[in-house]
């Protein structure tokens, strides 16, 4: 387990296997529809070199994750060599204690060793407010491709939903 922030209140870590169930159950909790693969999957790619995975603990306990796609195939930058942002998500008993730009800035250090850039989706409806708040203030740029839905670039007047995968992509120079 590598630490790569710990200022005894909170800590950022890599990705143990157990971290997977707890994951899964918390998200659970909230009726959100996890799959328990995602998290597994998560911790498979990031033994094999494919992704780094970063887990917030909040006084010793998990509160919330983060992973970087080192060389994503998908979205504007798509294999391209720029990290990709993946999954920020911290748990909501313990929001506004700025837990999430402390893993934003333990990934944008781990970006910086292999780009000068990295880039981000962040969903369009109101559950991710919060995130598109952040996100600007710490200097993101929407990319202009506009509005992607499941993965794909979505034309102008195509059908989608307001569901989490309509998403906008933003960069940032690191």
């Amino acid at each position: 387990m590598k630490i790569y922030y710990d200022d005894k209140t909170i800590r950022i870590r890599s990705m143990i296997k157990e971290d997977a169930k707890v994951l899964y159950d918390t998200y659970l909790s909230y009726g959100w529809h996890p799959s328990i693969e995602t998290y597994e999957n998560y911790h498979k790619e990031q033994e094999e070199g494919k992704r780094l995975v970063f887990i917030a603990e909040y006084e010793d306990r998990v509160c919330g994750q983060c992973t970087l796609v080192l060389n994503p195939d998908e979205g504007p930058w798509g294999n391209k060599g720029i990290p990709e942002i993946v999954d920020l998500t911290v748990f909501t008993d313990v929001h506004n204690k700025g837990i999430g730009n402390k893993i934003m800035d333990v990934v944008e250090k781990e970006a910086s060793k292999i780009s000068d850039k990295v880039y981000l989706a962040v969903g369009v409806h109101s559950g991710y407010g919060a995130a598109q708040r952040m996100y600007a203030k710490r200097g993101y740029v929407f990319d202009g491709s506009g509005v992607w839905y499941q993965g794909k670039q979505l034309d102008q007047y195509a059908p989608c939903v307001n569901d989490d995968d309509l998403v906008l992509f933003m960069s940032k120079e690191i």
